[in-house]
């Protein structure tokens, strides 16, 4: 034991195996689309296998995965049985037989489930690859659509750059993360949702509220995982292209190569570009900025089943954002125009490394690995003013996992953190590094069969804010076979960067005032999850309702209320809080036709100038109501519309009359919708966005005066760009 801890305070990162899903699905006595009737009593089981099971009346069955079983059987008397290769990705599967008389061929279809709910004690929601392409689905930002917990909305009127929120919070308070490795930190942050392209994804994980310590302390409102396609199991090559009305192009390839049994390899592209001066509202801004970007990303694996689990990879992308005014001459010096400019060049690169052991003894045991390095280097300006910035972040952890007994296991190790950071804003230049080791230990148990603990503690030794200690609880508990209650409670941390992450504040002529020196943030975290499952005429249905709290004991407070030609930062004073409670019901009502409603009240308060006030630009609730219909000839349609609440305004009774706003913002509604077809290798999809057309008005303060003291970008609380008509193809070679 000693000899572990030891190498834990010495090592750099988690190693974690997930585990495998049941399969389930449906058996049909016709290919008839139209006329097709569910076969109760038809058995199916794993080729050379014990493990099966029987349809029940509409012709459902579900049986777990049997390892290194991909054959599935199916037979039922007086039909013609089939044998079906099922993919390691595929959670759900259709099969349809002929009577044996006839000579027509059985027609098979499977369809991946879009989400489910993990099985384990922290509740998570994953979201597959088959729900990314209910929409364009071009990076990250845009794979929440069909979600009702996440939100993405404009952070600003002149960068197009993006912010989530969960439990209505933003995005800053959840810790986002690649395989399991910390990402999107620091000046990552207010573009980092675009830096994922959509066909690199492989699956994102929702965890609300507190997470695992074995992640770090920094998960306040919870945690998102973003896990891309692997080299051994990735089609051998993937071609999208996308394009959309407004003349913005979108392209995505990867190849994946088995080099042998144990090795495999895979590299990923993708390019985007758009070189338009859109300008709806015709305020000489144009609504969305002239990108350019290129992503690359090289990976490879190693594996020895049963014993060695190694992976590495190295990323470069570049980035160029111009917006502003539609008439800013980028070629020309700045100090000769009286036009509004903004660009923002990026470079980012990226390395990672996994390593695992896995030993095989009485009790199995693993001790991982993860290292990654991080260089990100910003140029911009915006308007008059420069801000320049350069990061380099190195994360390492180690994991060691043991199982006590059949139902529990004990994870420990260790985790440093170095974060060096280098900003200049015009003439100041703010610098910081940090340090900070950290040891942890999780304990998973289950007392009873019903109830299953997660006890987990960690201590980092932060080097600007000394030791912060990070306790938390997660508890599930089965009340009968199908109803599921969860719970969790813990503290989070988190390491403020205000310009970064607040893009807004840059894209003002308010002046930044910081109040004071600023300390770090820190919350509590509470929440429940109760999920029922049940069958509505044979068909599978869930409901869910959530309540989560967050509790803030320090919170970095951008204060755009105190004084219309301020933007003031500093600690809490008094209370912050965020309520959180939706309720969600899903369900098949035809068949091959999935629905979803959902329903959330947010409640976010903050002390703003000595005042508790609700917080400013947050809508107060959110509807969502999805449809997806699939039929067997490759056909797929789907709907998504959301109901975005009303919400408050930042104060503006300084201005001048003519640049005043309402106190609020009005609620309004957002519908898209895909149409899609498979042929063969090739997908082709068309599609709209916004289809109401609905557009903020007037949303930046001051457009015809850029450079006077009442200009500002930052007051974005609905879409910029009106309806979007898009249409693209996915090409996949087996």
């Amino acid at each position: 034991m000693r000899t572990i801890l030891n190498i834990a305070l010495a090592a750099l990162t988690a190693f974690a195996v997930a585990k495998a899903q049941n399969l389930s699905g449906y058996v049909y006595e016709s290919h008839d689309d139209e006329h097709a009737h569910p076969l109760e009593g038809a058995n199916v089981y794993w080729m050379n296998t014990t493990t099966g099971d029987a349809t029940d009346t509409a012709g459902h069955f579900e049986l777990p995965r049997a390892e290194h079983a991909h054959m599935l059987v199916v037979s039922y008397i007086g039909y013609k049985p089939d044998t079906v290769h099922v993919g390691h990705d595929d959670d759900t599967i259709s099969v349809t037989l002929s009577i044996n008389r006839e000579l027509e061929e059985v027609v098979v279809t499977s369809k991946r489930r879009g989400r489910y709910v993990s099985p384990d004690a922290i509740y998570t929601e994953t979201l597959t690859s088959s729900e990314f392409t209910k929409a364009a689905c071009c990076n990250l930002s845009e794979s929440f659509e069909t979600n009702a917990s996440v939100d993405v909305a404009y952070a600003d009127a002149v960068t197009g750059a993006k912010q989530i929120r969960l439990l209505g919070l933003a995005g800053r308070y959840t810790q986002m993360m690649n395989e399991n490795i910390p990402a999107m930190r620091g000046l990552a942050s207010p573009f980092g949702l675009s830096y994922v392209p959509g066909p690199w994804m492989e699956s994102i994980q929702i965890s609300k509220g507190a997470g695992s310590v074995v992640n770090g302390y920094e998960s306040i409102a919870g945690t998102i995982n973003v896990e891309y396609r692997k080299p051994d199991a990735a089609e051998p090559l993937y071609v999208n292209f996308y394009g959309n009305g407004f003349a913005k192009t979108d392209a995505n390839a990867y190849a994946a190569q088995r080099i042998d049994e144990r090795t495999s390899t895979m590299t990923f592209f993708h390019g985007e570009y758009f070189n338009g001066s859109l300008d709806q509202n015709d305020d000489r801004f144009v609504d969305m900025p002239a990108t350019a970007q290129y992503n690359v990303f090289h990976r490879w694996r190693y594996s020895e089943p049963g014993a060695l689990e190694s992976q590495i990879g190295v990323k470069a992308l570049g980035e160029t954002r111009r917006g502003g005014s539609a008439d800013f001459d980028f070629g020309t010096p700045r100090e000769r125009l009286n036009e509004y400019g903004v660009e923002i060049e990026t470079n980012r690169y990226e390395t990672f490394a996994k390593l695992g052991f896995l030993f095989d003894t009485e009790r199995p045991s693993s001790l991982g690995f993860q290292a990654a390095f991080d260089a990100h280097e910003t140029r911009s300006f915006f308007g008059r003013n420069d801000y320049d910035a350069d990061q380099a972040t190195f994360y390492g952890n180690m994991i060691y996992e043991r199982r006590t007994n059949d139902e529990d296991k004990l994870n420990f190790g260790a985790s440093v953190l170095y974060d060096d950071l280098e900003r200049v804003w015009n003439d100041s230049t703010m610098n910081r590094d940090e340090i900070v080791p950290g040891v942890f230990a999780q304990y998973t148990v289950s007392p009873i069969e019903t109830l299953t603990f997660v006890l987990g503690a960690r201590a980092d030794f932060h080097n600007l804010y000394g030791t912060l200690l990070t306790p938390r609880l997660h508890a599930k508990y089965h009340v009968t076979e199908h109803v599921t209650l969860r719970g969790s409670a813990g503290k989070g941390y988190r390491t403020a960067t205000p310009l970064a992450e607040n893009t807004a504040i840059l894209a003002s002529s308010r002046e930044v005032m910081r109040m004071e020196e600023l300390d770090v943030e820190e919350a509590w975290n509470y929440g429940a999850n109760l999920l029922v499952e049940f069958e509505i005429d044979g068909k599978p249905s869930s409901f869910a309702v959530e309540y989560y709290r967050t509790d803030f004991q320090n919170q970095i407070v951008v204060d755009r209320d105190a004084d219309v030609y301020q933007i003031r930062l500093y600690n809490l004073r008094g209370e912050s809080y965020a309520n959180n409670a939706q309720v969600e019901f899903s369900t098949e009502p035809l068949r091959r036709l999935d629905a979803t409603l959902a329903y959330r009240v947010i409640d976010v308060k903050t002390t703003i100038d000595g005042t508790l006030r609700e917080a400013p630009l947050q809508s107060r609730y959110k509807g969502l109501f999805t449809l997806s219909y699939w039929t067997l000839s490759g056909w797929q349609f789907d709907f998504t519309s959301q109901l975005n609440g009303e919400g408050r305004l930042p104060e503006n009774e300084g201005l001048p009359v003519e640049y005043r706003r309402d106190e609020e913002f009005p609620a309004f509604v957002s519908i898209n919708a895909q149409v899609s077809k498979k042929f063969d290798v090739v997908e082709v999809y068309v599609g709209g966005e916004n289809l109401t057309d609905f557009r903020q008005e007037n949303p930046i303060v001051a457009a015809d005066d850029p450079f006077g003291p009442h200009f500002d970008a930052s007051q974005i609380w609905g879409p910029l760009v009106g309806r979007t008509i898009y249409a693209g193809a996915r090409l996949t070679f087996d």
